[in-house]
């Protein structure tokens, strides 16, 4: 039986390198195939995720000789980090490997509704139609910029925001004061509130928790200036999605960008449908192939050494949740 089961997409050379040192089964549809996944893990030691596989109680129960979950991304609330520190499983998400692409990513979509849906309009000039008047572009120099969360990524953010002459507020209350990081804003922001009020751009950049879950409600929205636009990389749910529509019909905000939903893939006929000025992608903001290739070889050699009794190269983070 496997040693390590890889139940989403990974590359392939991850695949090899773990491969060659453990007994490995890579099927990227297991994820939808919970009784075939049950199967194997009755002897599995390692398990590597993307965000679909949900590791929670009823599956760790499936799998009593697992020691290590290796996380293909950042995110964690797909796991359950206290019940696998409870059982002494190390919880190893692919950190920092894409930091700098899930920003790129942020500064695209900054750049494409600031322009007003400018990057939208192959279909109708191709076909003879010339739109120029009907797009309210506005310079992305001089806008202000506000992030919730001011961790890794949001940091990446505020460096290229800063190079197009934006400014950049932040919120953050688990980074400290005197951190130095805050010398990459312009302003630190005590609260959600105090930032939102002053900004022409919003941009997410927390997990998805039960603090966090309907953070920027209809409340939260109504204190955006009027016309501002909105971004989301971090996780669905953060944004109550009803509300934003609200907003974007209404014209109280100027646009918004939904890289992650609450339900995902989007139902047919969702609410998301038909909203001229909201930009959707399939949750793909950390998603490039040398984004993939950097975690997919970290994460195979973290559960490999994990497996081998050694130490990985990245912080456990059940260990701090138990």
């Amino acid at each position: 039986m496997p040693a390590v089961i890889i139940t989403e997409f990974m590359d392939q050379d991850g695949v090899d390198l773990i491969a060659a040192r453990h007994e490995t089964v890579y099927d990227p549809d297991l994820v939808d195939r919970p009784a075939a996944l049950a199967a194997l893990l009755a002897d599995c030691r390692g398990l590597i995720v993307r965000n679909r596989t949900q590791v929670r109680p009823q599956l760790l129960a499936q799998a009593p000789h697992l020691k290590t979950v290796g996380r293909l991304g950042v995110g964690l609330d797909n796991i359950d980090l206290p019940a696998c520190g409870a059982a002494g499983i190390r919880v190893l998400p692919a950190t920092g490997t894409n930091d700098e692409t899930v920003a790129e990513f942020v500064m695209g979509a900054l750049l494409s509704l600031t322009r007003g849906g400018a990057f939208q309009a192959t279909a109708e000039v191709a076909a003879g139609v010339w739109p120029r008047t009907r797009f309210k572009a506005r310079d992305a120099k001089g806008m202000r910029l506000g992030l919730i969360g001011f961790g890794a990524i949001a940091r990446q953010v505020a460096l290229r925001a800063k190079a197009f002459g934006i400014t950049v507020s932040a919120c953050d209350p688990f980074v400290p004061e005197g951190d130095p990081a805050w010398a990459l804003a312009d302003r630190r922001c005590a609260d959600v509130a105090s930032l939102m009020a002053d900004v022409d751009i919003l941009s997410i950049h927390v997990p998805l928790t039960d603090q966090t879950r309907h953070l920027v409600d209809a409340a939260a929205l109504a204190q955006l200036p009027h016309g501002a636009y909105l971004i989301n990389t971090a996780r669905g749910g953060i944004v109550d999605e009803p509300a934003l529509v609200a907003a974007l019909k209404s014209g109280a905000l100027a646009g918004a960008m939904l890289d992650v939903m609450e339900t995902e893939p989007v139902a047919a006929g969702s609410h998301l449908a038909d909203v001229p000025n909201l930009l959707l992608s399939p949750h793909i903001a950390g998603i490039t192939k040398d984004a993939v290739l950097r975690a997919s070889l970290l994460v195979a050699d973290n559960v490999a050494r994990v497996l081998e009794g050694a130490a990985p190269t990245v912080a456990d983070a059940a260990a701090g949740r138990r």
